[in-house]
């Protein structure tokens, strides 16, 4: 399995995301966190799954100096997509607050790329779920804040807590990807990297 094939090789995650480690860890896979402080700016023509590539590719920039042969590297970055516009992590409880309000009786679409960085080359994948919420009422919205102060999610919120139990009624696409890593397109991925593909 994926886990024998790897044994030659050093696994690198960038992410402080306790969610982010906690998938690998069920994957079986052994790994190293690195991380350094990045600013994550992106050009502002991008749109969708090109700011997320770009923003991916951005947090390996960091590493490359440092990375040796038999190293691979893993960056990513999700946003939550709405109406032709990003929406990123929450500054605070009311932008947070407004973040949930503006995503409540509709479909968003929530984008994730991960980036797979060696010292010689680099692959870079991407996907889209779908997710659809019921109308949240206010009271709803403000407990789940002020109870899971979910600021540190994109779109302030967490599909795995109260919120996505209670509201979200419809998901078309990897229900990992909205947690916070699509983790089929990690194995397959490292699949291919480990077989020299």
């Amino acid at each position: 399995m994926l886990n024998q094939k790897l044994k030659g090789f050093n696994i690198i995650l960038a992410s402080a995301s306790p969610r982010r480690h906690t998938f690998l860890q069920s994957m079986n896979i052994d790994f190293e966190i690195r991380l350094k402080p990045i600013e994550e700016r992106y050009p502002k023509h991008l749109k969708g799954t090109e700011i997320t590539d770009y923003l991916a590719k951005l947090k390996a920039e960091a590493f490359m100096d440092e990375l040796q042969p038999k190293d691979i590297l893993i960056t990513s970055d999700t946003i939550v997509w709405l109406n032709g516009k990003a929406i990123e992590k929450p500054k605070d409880a009311d932008d947070a607050f407004r973040m949930i309000t503006s995503l409540s009786d509709k479909t968003h679409n929530v984008m994730t790329s991960i980036c797979f960085t060696q010292s010689s080359s680099q692959k870079l994948v991407n996907t889209t779920t779908k997710v659809t919420f019921k109308a949240l009422t206010d009271d709803e919205i403000w407990y789940y804040i002020n109870t899971y102060k979910p600021f540190d999610k994109a779109g302030a919120y967490g599909i795995q807590e109260w919120i996505g139990a209670i509201g979200i009624t419809k998901i078309e696409g990897s229900y990992n990807n909205v947690v916070g890593l699509p983790t089929h397109l990690l194995y397959e991925t490292l699949n291919i990297i480990a077989d020299g593909k």
